[in-house]
């Protein structure tokens, strides 16, 4: 699985809408808050033509793509995280995904009533995130009370744990979230055994009308849209009723009506690159026995680590990984004749996997 995606945001904003969209479910989405209570859960397959034309090249007898899987959380409110609504189960429900996908109403008019009475798209997405916010405080400080009469004892470790806390306090305290870390290093682990809320990936949707299609930019997408820039957040505009109505149309009258619209993409190919983005993610491709399969694993992966990722006596017994770029591949028109040109390649174990890359893996049992 390439990764996992909580659709979270306010009562009404069109969670369950964009959910159905992305999955093609049927998930209930009514005019009413809370109509979504337990958590809807969706996998989807990661379209990429490289898998079909690799495929094609060795002919198998099964295609298998890497997949994603959505999670429909029900609707936060103010005091979520002090138990209001649906909140200590919606908090609990997001610790479970890898990244959150903020879902914030920007269309007006309609006969969907907002929890606020109003639109505003930057003060939705600020009361989820304070929520997550005043939650993750909670359980900072939790630790740090424990952590407290522990250093006392005079271990060096706790003490230091006691900083990393006392500084993660002060950063939610003043509504912000804790340092995180850079690319390629890991979180501090005092923090990621927390498991905090706000050091979830995070990106916006912002539900926009039909209209806002052709004018995206102005209005309220664009205040979303500084706002987001702010905080380094990627922002993907979809119509949650452009896409409901594409769904229940015939593939040929689909492309006519995109086409009339303006509308060039989907909304899952562009949720898909925002996820793999803000996770860093590649994808490789295997070919076994009578199978080519895609795998996502995280950018920077080790190739034994790769190997581990399709199954652990591959790591274990790991020997060396035959790689080719599938642009090389697709270019030559078959593994012959791209081992004849040299194309295919002998990696070691901490080889660095690629985007795009195509492997072999050779191991003991």
């Amino acid at each position: 699985m390439g990764f996992s995606c909580g659709i979270v945001g306010l009562p009404n904003v069109g969670k369950t809408t964009i959910f159905n969209a992305l999955t093609a479910s049927a998930a209930a989405a009514e005019n009413y808050p809370f109509c979504t209570v337990e958590p809807n859960h969706g996998i989807v397959t990661v379209p990429d033509e490289r898998l079909e034309k690799v495929a094609a090249i060795f002919a198998p007898e099964k295609v298998t793509p890497t997949t994603i899987e959505f999670v429909d959380i029900a609707g936060l409110v103010d005091g979520a995280s002090r138990g209001e609504g649906l909140g200590n189960q919606f908090l609990a429900q997001i610790r479970e995904v890898d990244a959150i996908a903020h879902v914030v109403r920007c269309f007006t008019g309609g006969d969907v009533t907002h929890n606020y009475g109003s639109i505003d798209p930057v003060r939705d997405i600020q009361v989820v995130e304070t929520e997550l916010a005043i939650r993750d405080l909670d359980t900072v400080q939790k630790r740090l009370e424990k952590q407290r009469r522990a250093s006392k004892s005079g271990d060096k470790a706790i003490g230091e744990e006691v900083e990393v806390l006392e500084k993660a306090e002060r950063a939610l305290a003043a509504g912000k979230a804790p340092a995180k870390a850079a690319p390629g290093e890991s979180q501090d682990e005092a923090l990621a055994a927390l498991q905090l809320l706000t050091a979830k990936p995070a990106f916006c949707i912002a539900n926009i009308s039909d209209e806002q299609i052709t004018t995206l930019g102005q209005d309220q997408p664009a205040a979303l849209g500084e706002y987001c820039s702010s905080l380094d957040m990627p922002l993907v505009a979809v119509s949650a009723r452009t896409e409901a109505e594409l769904d229940e149309l015939e593939p040929d009258e689909r492309a006519e009506y995109m086409q009339e619209i303006g509308l060039s993409l989907r909304a899952l190919p562009g949720v898909i690159s925002a996820g793999y983005a803000l996770l860093s993610l590649v994808t490789f491709f295997t070919t076994v026995g009578t199978e080519v399969r895609a795998w996502t694993v995280p950018a920077g992966t080790p190739a034994r680590r790769a190997a581990g990722r399709i199954h652990t006596d591959m790591e274990k017994g790991f020997i060396r990984a035959e790689v080719i770029g599938a642009t090389d591949l697709l270019e030559q028109g078959s593994e012959q004749a791209a081992r004849e040109k040299g194309l295919i390649r002998s990696e070691g174990r901490d080889y660095v996997v690629e985007d795009g890359d195509v492997i072999r893996f050779r191991f003991k049992v």
